[in-house]
């Protein structure tokens, strides 16, 4: 039998008349050398996804220190909770009650698009979804890689953000500040985002990133500019933020928006209550708690709605719980500070609530917090409205651009609310919560617990 199989072997073929085992051993090789090419092959495919996607092992953590921040059940009391479901005063479809337009307006660009300052500004339809109207929108992140998602936002590379803004054009530029510049751009979902590019002082810059993802990266709310998400690449720092395209208010309230119209005292108001909700939120309704550490007009930016969105958070301070304040270096704008801030680094949640009541200040008489260019007794806008009110001639005081004044009880609600947020006493301004309530008020704006405690002092004299 032996013989026979190596007869067989050893027969020749019909192709090229080669013998059998000389086949087998030609087919066996090109069999092996095929299955090391398909190998080889996996291999490459394999190592070139590693190079364009990068592993989820590979996505950088912004800090060990960054936690996310919870609704503290417990801490946020009824109250709290009651105002953040009160219905809006004014409805969204409202919105010409809240500003006198100017007739020509929209004629100014024929595509219905304007400028102003270093703001580009957007038809509604292009503007980016409002994180706080979930109403059957989709996500402002939809349809972006799954790999990136963060769970509360996403994480961008440095080229997804370049292609977003033009590589970083100086046409896409809307704004810029101490720590960075702000671009605006479009991601490959469509969503026009705001990018803000921290400047490369690597130290402040780190410092200034892990604040604001720590202290917004996983609250929501409708009064707070939502972050998207963040960059992170050598020594690029960058955040994206939900893109708000009808300025901000100091804009509205100091000219810069002027081609628009004036804003109207509700229109004033509607924005300093949402102003005060959303303190009111970080302040008592999250633990937590953020304190934000420059308000100012400048950074409460206003939707289309007119709607409140509070802005840059890159000096805001985290206060755990059983912390009543913290000790830290002075940081903020001048005549927006309060006085035990300025003076010791003394910082809590009433160092806001200050700042806040010098911004009703500033809407209700459309001056500056600190101008020069005014006589010595009128420079400082708190101390210049104390005297006035003690004068008796809080009528005077109303920002002459209003073409329809507020009512007497109007201006007496807001003009005691703001005095109380400014009093020198840190313990005696009240709470962000009391202010929404005190604005929401059509009665005189303090507190029934306040007026009882008032009551009790006077009769135990």
């Amino acid at each position: 039998m032996g013989s026979s199989f190596n007869f067989d072997l050893s027969k020749k073929t019909h192709i090229f008349h080669l013998k059998v085992w000389i086949l087998v051993t030609l087919f066996l090789g090109i069999f092996i050398v095929l299955v090391l090419v398909l190998l080889w092959c996996c291999t490459a495919r394999k190592k070139s996804k590693k190079n364009n996607l990068l592993p989820i092992i590979q996505i950088p953590n912004v800090s060990r220190e960054i936690k996310e921040i919870k609704i503290d059940q417990n801490s946020a009391n009824h109250d709290i909770m009651d105002f953040f479901n009160v219905q809006e005063k004014y409805g969204e479809k409202d919105s010409d009650k809240l500003l006198v337009r100017f007739k020509n307006e929209k004629e100014k660009n024929g595509d219905g698009s304007s400028e102003s300052g270093s703001f580009n500004y957007l038809d509604k339809d292009d503007s980016a979804v409002d994180s706080g109207k979930n109403k059957g929108s989709s996500s402002p992140l939809s349809g972006l890689p799954e790999l990136s998602h963060l769970g509360w936002g996403h994480w961008f590379t440095l080229r997804d953000l370049e292609i977003a803004t033009n590589k970083f054009s100086k046409e896409n530029v809307i704004g810029e500040g101490g720590y960075g510049i702000v671009y605006r751009g479009q991601l490959i979902n469509g969503t026009i985002v705001a990018v803000k590019r921290l400047l490369n002082n690597l130290g402040q810059a780190e410092k200034e990133f892990r604040v604001e993802v720590e202290a917004i990266g996983h609250v929501r709310h409708k009064n707070l500019v939502r972050l998207l998400g963040y960059c992170i690449e050598g020594t690029h720092r960058l955040l994206v933020y939900e893109y708000v395209n009808n300025g901000n208010l100091e804009q509205w309230l100091h000219g810069a928006m002027s081609h628009h119209g004036h804003l109207t005292w509700e229109g004033r108001m509607k924005i300093l209550l949402g102003t005060a909700k959303a303190l009111a939120y970080l302040h008592d309704a999250i633990e937590p708690k953020v304190v934000h550490r420059d308000i100012k007009s400048s950074n409460i930016l206003v939707d289309d709605d007119f709607n409140a969105k509070i802005s840059d958070f890159g000096l805001a301070k985290l206060l755990g719980a059983g912390k009543s304040h913290i000790v830290t270096r002075v940081m903020g704008t001048f005549g927006y500070v309060a006085p035990e801030y300025a003076s010791s680094g003394f910082l809590n949640e009433k160092s806001d609530v200050y700042s806040f009541g010098v911004v009703l200040l500033e809407a209700v008489t459309g001056r500056d917090p600190v101008d020069d260019s005014r006589p010595v007794h009128e420079k400082n806008l708190v101390d210049w409205l104390k005297m006035m009110v003690g004068a008796r001639r809080s009528e005077e005081v109303v920002d002459p651009n209003l073409e329809t004044r507020p009512s007497t009880s109007s201006l007496k609600r807001a003009l005691l609310t703001a005095l109380r947020c400014v009093d020198p006493n840190a313990e005696q301004r009240p709470t962000m919560s009391q202010v929404v309530r005190m604005l929401e008020s059509e009665e005189y704006p303090v507190p029934r617990e306040s007026r009882r405690r008032q009551k009790e002092k006077q009769d135990t004299h």
